[in-house]
């Protein structure tokens, strides 16, 4: 038996040596690798964080201690580690474990974290609730340095430090988040980690250093002689202790020796800390570790050879499409720029980055900032292209509606990633993008059925005719429509195109989701002699209500299909129109139903909601 067969819960942990730990920690990557191999996953961060997270396991005794992980893409480890061994084979699938902490799958999982930047906030109030019940219990937020740059963290620092409330964030420090980190606070903790009087002096503070001594050696030297010493370019390297956190480090987080040694000495210090780790993304694995971007989830791949075996499509995928497209109407277009919050390859924003890098700004994981600065760049004469994850846009409601919408700026928001992705599960899913906007004035709601749709979306909204736009599409290929190289055409907004005649039932749908309406409609109608009306109606705001009009006039069974949550979008846009003019149609709405969707393939999730092509055909049959 290894010794990671051996561990059903931390108790065991606690009970080994460093010799043991640093076998332990070996069998993690090997266990970590050999399953994400054949299930793909987050395979990248959590490799490099699982010193980190068999250290705290050591020196904590969780879960009465409390570990919040951001983002939780880094915690693969730490799930194997809390009884979920043999779980996280099924890590990402259909009624599996999920990807991402969560509360209601283990008391390990002290909060939920699939977005970034949260757990500084949510670690302080487990501390500060932990103070007030008068626990003696320790709080830990490992946060990503690419995490660092959001709002929200900043938030939570200056809250943290201007209270006494015993927490430590761990700052995990690996220079990358999917693409390189950027931004003034990567180059602060890059003048941290690699200055030289810094570096020399917490090495002869920490070699100093004993149990005993601990205190003294720090109030004299880390807080007083550390604020005055390190300095690069004149700048004193005190931030964090600025806001009132104890600084600690940098120290190698992939070493299991430093980072017991630093926990157990940090946990018997009160109040807000802050220790800053260095670790290696894809650490462990020569592929991972050779390219970080690619292997921040890779999909299938072979072990031995690194070779990646995703089946590959002829189709071109959303993401291809938009970035393509942006490279091309910036060519024209002197005032086209790119804004991303960290997600340039992701979202293919970095084919435009590669040859016009100064027209492209990569913000960071900052969602609100990307809109409000672009905002800012439509206030002064440009014509920016927003890119931001449909589920991420969240953050950015406000800016969307003060910023932008309320004072007629024209931003093109793309929404990429709209609709149920997949495998990330009920954090990622872009269920309430249409619902969430179609109610704020000034804003063009819009969804490609196809590659050629998004493209010529994308040319229309540079037009004079439209203002804010939101175009919202889905993560990975689309249905193979011709593209490339094709004359732009300019859609009218708020118009809808009828792709099968009919009579008696209708399905009006937007966005992708309405290819799998194409072969449902095709199937009544070559097996069941039904022909059924279907409308693409490719705006959800401003709605083409001659098109509704149509269709309530020839079918008295109106069907509505979206990839999003139903309450809220087309099919709420649909009930209104149908009740305000007091028409005799009955309405079905197929779309996401009014709870969370759990992970699962798109394939599993779309059946499991009632809208996949089996679940059309069966609405019309009704």
């Amino acid at each position: 038996m290894t010794l990671l067969e051996s561990i059903d819960d931390p108790a065991r942990i606690r009970t080994m040596d460093e010799e043991q730990l640093a076998q332990l920690c070996t069998e993690l990557r090997q266990y970590i690798i050999a399953c994400c191999a054949e299930n793909p996953g987050h395979i990248g961060a959590s490799l490099g964080a699982v010193e980190i997270a068999v250290a705290i396991h050591h020196v904590f005794n969780t879960p009465e201690d409390k570990v919040v992980w951001d983002v939780g893409h880094q915690a693969y480890a730490h799930k194997i580690l809390t009884g979920r061994r043999e779980a996280f084979k099924q890590n990402r699938k259909y009624h599996g474990i999920s990807g991402f902490p969560r509360r209601d799958e283990s008391p390990y999982d002290a909060f939920g974290t699939g977005h970034s930047s949260t757990s500084i906030s949510a670690a302080l109030g487990l501390a500060v609730a932990a103070q007030l019940e008068g626990k003696k219990t320790h709080a830990i937020a490992v946060i990503g340095d690419g995490a660092l740059s959001g709002g929200l963290a900043f938030e939570g620092i200056n809250n943290a430090g201007s209270l006494n409330a015993d927490l430590l964030v761990i700052l995990n420090d690996n220079q990358i988040s999917i693409d390189k980190n950027i931004g003034a606070l990567h180059n602060y903790l890059l003048k941290v980690t690699t200055d030289r009087r810094y570096n020399q002096l917490k090495k002869s503070v920490w070699d100093r250093l004993g149990a005993g001594r601990l205190r003294h050696w720090l109030q004299k030297i880390v807080k007083t002689t550390k604020r005055n010493l390190t300095q690069a370019d004149g700048e004193t390297l005190s931030l964090f202790e600025a806001l009132g956190f104890r600084y600690f480090g940098p120290v190698d987080g992939n070493d299991i020796g430093t980072m017991t040694y630093m926990l157990e000495r940090l946990k018997e210090i009160p109040g807000p800390k802050l220790l800053h780790v260095i670790t290696t993304k894809g650490k462990g694995y020569a592929p991972a570790e050779e390219n970080q971007t690619v292997w921040h989830a890779p999909g299938t791949f072979d072990v031995e050879t690194g070779r990646r075996t995703g089946k590959k499509s002829d189709k071109s995928k959303f993401q291809e499409v938009f970035g393509t497209t942006l490279l091309d109407l910036a060519r024209n277009d002197a005032r086209i720029v790119g804004i991303t919050p960290a997600m340039a390859s992701g979202c293919s924003m970095n084919i435009l980055q590669q040859e016009m890098p100064d027209r492209v700004f990569d913000v960071g994981i900052a969602e609100q900032h990307a809109v409000t600065f672009s905002a800012g760049l439509a206030a002064g004469g440009m014509l920016p292209f927003c890119n931001i994850y449909s589920s991420f846009s969240q953050r950015a409601y406000d800016g969307i509606i003060h910023d932008v919408a309320l004072q007629h700026l024209k931003v093109i928001l793309c929404f990429d990633r709209g609709g149920l992705v997949g495998e990330d599960g009920a954090t990622h899913h872009g269920a309430f993008d249409m619902a969430a906007y179609r109610s704020i004035p000034n804003l063009t709601v819009c969804a490609p059925l196809d590659e050629a749709q998004l493209r010529d979306m994308m040319y229309s909204a540079t037009q004079p005719g439209y203002g804010a736009t939101i175009i919202r599409y889905p993560r990975g290929y689309g249905k193979g429509t011709p593209w490339r190289d094709r004359p732009f055409s300019y859609i009218e907004p708020g118009t809808a195109v009828k792709l099968h005649e009919g009579e008696g039932v209708a399905l009006l749908s937007i966005g992708a989701a309405g290819a799998m309406g194409e072969a449902a409609v095709e199937k009544a109608s070559r097996e069941h002699g039904i022909e059924v009306l279907h409308y693409d109606m490719r705006f959800l705001k401003p709605i083409d209500t001659a098109a509704l009009e149509d269709a309530c006039r020839r079918a008295k069974r109106i069907i509505t299909l979206e990839d999003g949550a139903r309450l809220g979008g087309l099919y709420s846009a649909v009930a209104e129109f149908i009740a305000s003019r007091d028409l005799d149609c009955t309405l079905t709405g197929l779309g996401i139903p009014d709870r969370f969707i759990e992970q699962g393939t798109p394939a599993e999730l779309y059946a499991d909601c009632g809208y996949d092509t089996a679940g059309i055909l069966e609405a019309i049959l009704k």
